[in-house]
């Protein structure tokens, strides 16, 4: 397992459950300090800080200053946070507050996870690092995916599509939690078929695969209905799954081309080999490579019908994979 880094604030103290209210009492944007840059992208940026109030540490995500006017960021950053709080499953971070900051800029406070995401987890795996392969087992990423899976199919009975999902969204927790994380364009019930919606994930990315050092990770593993600006439903995650799903058996994507018009020929026309003819890090059981291929089937209605039926066939696996080691 990874090491855990020491957060100052880290542990709780009877200093901090005791104390009294400041005479300075407020529940407004001011009650946070030491601010932490934790991630920063091209409209907003996810900070640490330390809510007075409560005495623990949140994560804040927000709009940058000079995108506060952006009606289509505050509309992701609304819904993001609208979304993950309706949603109140255990595989989604838990939302306490949304508001303004004092210089006017949308923000909503949540959970602070300590952890990674699954995507650097599998980096490490493909780089040989030793300890991270001994602890993240076929059966340990499994069971992350499964748990990721689970937030999805709660989602999906609840009239919401994620339409982002990828490795760099699901967040492991250094105790084992598993979240799903931006829910910044989810499709929830009652909103029209946007034509052309996707065109919001692909904006920021460069014509190429590789664009100044950066993964831009969305496209590989969008569903050939996103590709072709279609309606979408709750298979168009289960596809984005099973994408996820190839990567963590093979460590390399079964679509990535060397454009990004190439990667979306390849989701509508090329059917990748098996992961078990690719991986050369684990002998991949051939009822993952069928869970795989259907998962991934370009017409809706061959993939699986429900993200429960693909979570099904993942547990039946695992559970014979475990009786025949006790056997």
């Amino acid at each position: 397992m990874p090491d855990k880094k020491k957060d100052p604030y880290q542990g709780i103290y009877l200093s901090s459950t005791d104390a009294g209210l400041p005479d300075s009492f407020n529940n407004d944007f001011a009650k946070y300090t030491n601010f932490k840059e934790m991630a920063g992208g091209g409209s907003g940026v996810l900070l640490s800080c330390h809510d007075q109030n409560l005495g623990r540490i949140v994560a804040i995500k927000k709009l940058l200053p000079d995108r506060k006017a952006d009606a289509v960021q505050r509309r992701r950053l609304l819904r993001e946070a609208r979304v993950t709080a309706q949603l109140a499953h255990p595989n989604t971070v838990p939302v306490y507050e949304i508001g303004t900051d004092d210089e006017g800029c949308i923000y909503f406070a949540m959970k602070k996870v300590e952890g990674e995401n699954l995507f650097n987890i599998l980096c490490r795996i493909a780089q040989g690092d030793q300890k991270t392969r001994e602890y993240y087992s076929l059966d340990q990423l499994l069971e992350v995916l499964v748990h990721a899976s689970n937030a999805l199919a709660f989602a999906h009975t609840s009239g919401v599509i994620h339409r982002d999902v990828k490795p760099e969204n699901i967040l492991v927790g250094f105790f084992g939690e598993v979240y799903l994380m931006d829910w910044g364009v989810a499709k929830v019930w009652g909103m029209p078929n946007e034509v052309g919606v996707d065109d919001m994930i692909k904006s920021d990315l460069d014509d190429r695969l590789t664009n100044s050092g950066r993964r831009p990770g969305t496209p590989l593993y969008m569903s050939p209905e996103q590709v072709r600006d279609l309606p979408v439903d709750e298979r168009t995650d289960i596809f984005s799954m099973g994408v996820v799903l190839y990567e963590l058996l093979a460590l390399q994507e079964p679509f990535k081309g060397v454009t990004i018009k190439e990667t979306f020929d390849n989701i509508l026309h090329y059917t990748p080999p098996p992961p078990s003819e690719v991986s050369q890090h684990l002998a991949v059981p051939k009822r993952l490579d069928a869970v795989c291929a259907r998962a991934m089937q370009k017409k809706p209605a061959d993939r699986y019908q429900s993200m429960l039926e693909m979570i099904s066939d993942i547990r039946r696996f695992r559970d014979a994979a475990m009786q025949a080691d006790q056997g």
